[in-house]
């Protein structure tokens, strides 16, 4: 006859030490242990001996602890708490939300980065490019009004009777621009190195900034210059006169002549003896002017021409100045 086995040592428990939560065999909760069985005194005392052996070896106590127990005992303990199985309502109306949610960020988030991908300042480029250029063709209208009077004047003081051409007032007015001209002279032509229109931009730079060096108004005013002391009767450049208040100037990264902006290839026109204009444009005559032109990557060319038209200048009214006694 066997011994039976005899069951394991219980103790009262104290009122303030009771768990707030009980487990009973016979409950709902006992289900969602991971494991759950009953071992004899001298079971629990031989696998007690036996993991008190591994103690002192903080690996082995880990893999012990991994091989007996991958669960938390908190996490078993919670397990116990799980609520019970949601409705399908619920479920789905959780869902649905949960979806909706999504919807929303996605599209905020795409409104966002679409910000983000906006400047602002584009629409007010554009907007100050077109008012630019609105006031551009006003003033060009404008011009072309007053040239088209002067013209009308000019033909209807030819047609009185008692008056004469006035030579002197012809010279005049071909001297200061404000009548178109034509007659032999050169073409200085000026361009801005390729460098500057490549992606790599390797090429001469400007020695103060690391700006490529291209064609400056300052390039314009120096050449015009020695046209004008080789006896250049009537410049233009790329179409635009050169009158006595027309000026050339850079505004921001932009070449204007008067109020005109002009890019390159910048196109110089001078009436005059054309073989003095020539000669005093020559490599030969402006040597340091070619060789630093040469090594920024700008090659001028010159040109003779027996036939050049240029159109009258813009001329500005007079308002203040009067004539001198």
């Amino acid at each position: 006859m066997t011994k039976p086995e005899r069951a394991p040592a219980s103790f009262r428990v104290e009122v303030d030490e009771q768990p707030i939560k009980r487990r009973a065999v016979f409950s709902s909760d006992v289900q969602n242990l991971g494991s759950w069985h009953a071992v004899s005194v001298d079971a629990a005392t031989a696998l007690s001996s036996r993991r008190r052996r591994k103690v002192d070896d903080d690996s082995l106590r880990l893999i012990d602890d991994l091989t007996n127990r991958p669960l938390d005992p908190l996490f078993s303990d919670a397990r116990l708490t799980q609520q019970k199985q949601r409705s399908k309502f619920s479920v789905w109306s959780t869902r649905i939300i949960v979806f909706i949610i999504c919807i929303a960020v996605g599209f905020l988030g795409i409104v966002f980065v679409r910000q983000l991908n906006t400047d602002p300042r584009k629409q007010v480029r554009a907007s100050l490019i077109s008012e630019l250029e609105a006031q551009n063709a006003s003033l060009d209208k404008a011009t072309t009004e007053v040239t088209d009077l002067h013209t009308k004047v000019a033909r209807l003081s030819d047609s009185m009777p008692n008056a004469g051409p006035d030579s002197t007032l012809t010279q005049d007015e071909m001297a200061n621009g404000a009548l178109a001209v034509k007659g032999p002279g050169i073409v200085v032509t000026l361009a801005d190195p390729v460098a500057s229109r490549t992606a790599n931009g390797n090429g001469p730079r400007e020695n103060s900034t690391n700006h490529i060096r291209v064609v400056t108004d300052s390039d314009l005013q120096n050449i015009v210059n020695l046209l004008w002391r080789a006896g250049a009767e009537a410049i233009s450049i790329n179409g635009y006169r050169l009158g006595v208040s027309t000026s050339v100037r850079t505004a921001g990264q932009t070449i204007l002549i008067g109020v005109n902006q002009v890019a390159s290839p910048y196109k110089i026109e001078a009436i005059g003896n054309h073989k003095n204009l020539s000669q005093a444009m020559n490599n030969e005559s402006q040597p340091d002017l070619y060789r630093t032109l040469n090594a920024a990557g700008i090659n001028p060319q010159v040109s003779r021409s027996y036939s050049l038209r240029l159109a009258a200048a813009q001329t500005a009214s007079v308002v203040h100045a009067k004539r001198s006694k």
